[in-house]
């Protein structure tokens, strides 16, 4: 990834009280220019792209119009696991824009703690689409929310986190698509008990054979290509009735989806 130097640095391990410690990590191990060898059997070009494609669609094959296929193995690294994420968040979206939709909600109150005033899931339910609901919650919950979705993505972008499940960055040969364990004894574990893993947090595949797993992965894949299509549907029927013929039940959002937090955030620099 991005360093702020391209020399290489270290700090080479001592002895301490005769025992040989663990070697430290330096800030260059982690963020660097340099390009290293690619030694690990994920999909580094073109023929491997071909052969993933006509797993997910032989009729369709590899269809490239960016031509990631021609660039280096950390750039196809990179987009494989941002479709791959990607693919997973609109799935979550595509279900919960279902249920928010049909007014499904929670029974109890979003707030009304020390003082602050009450608002229950209902009341956010009761203000329209998923997209008038969004802009139905305080600011201090909607920075809740990107707080873990922040903290998600840090967690699976450190590569010291990533190593300690035996595993590498994507853009330096590691799986794609792989999120590391939250539910863990080791060094890297958090100062609560956290019980589910965000990646099968029922243990479905625990055990499971690699080809399972591989199998499984191109069907998630399929899977997130189409529910990215779906849950755009959804918004672009939402904002401008009739673009979706097949979706002219969805409720109507006078907002712009594009522009999150253009109504009710409240903080300098945003319009509210």
């Amino acid at each position: 990834m991005l360093s702020l130097t391209s020399a290489p640095l270290s700090l080479a391990p001592t002895a301490v009280m005769g025992r040989a410690s663990a070697p430290k990590m330096s800030f260059a191990d982690e963020f660097t220019f340099d390009s290293k060898p690619w030694s690990s059997s994920e999909i580094k070009d073109k023929a491997g792209l071909e052969a993933l494609a006509k797993k997910l669609n032989p009729t369709v094959g590899l269809w490239d119009p960016l031509g990631i296929a021609e660039t280096s193995p950390e750039t196809i690294g990179w987009f494989r696991h941002a479709e791959i994420k990607h693919g997973r968040v609109a799935m979550a979206a595509f279900v919960g824009y279902c249920v928010q939709s049909n007014g499904i909600h929670f029974p109890w109150n979003i707030q009304g703690w020390q003082g602050t005033p009450v608002v229950s899931f209902a009341d956010i339910a009761a203000a329209g689409g998923p997209a008038d609901q969004w802009d139905a919650l305080s600011t201090p919950a909607k920075l809740q929310i990107l707080g873990v979705i922040g903290f998600l993505e840090m967690w699976s972008e450190t590569s010291v986190v990533l190593k300690a499940d035996g595993q590498e960055h994507y853009v330096r040969g590691g799986k794609p698509g792989y999120f590391p364990k939250l539910s863990r004894s080791d060094e890297m574990a958090f100062p609560h008990p956290v019980p589910l893993n965000l990646w099968d947090p029922l243990k479905a595949y625990k055990g499971a054979s690699a080809e399972r797993k591989a199998d499984g992965l191109l069907k998630e894949v399929n899977n997130g290509r189409l529910a990215m299509i779906g849950i755009m549907g959804f918004c672009a029927e939402a904002r401008v009735p009739g673009a979706v013929p097949a979706l002219s039940n969805i409720a109507h959002y006078a907002g712009d989806p594009m522009a999150p937090f253009a109504a009710n955030f409240h903080l300098p620099g945003f319009a509210s």
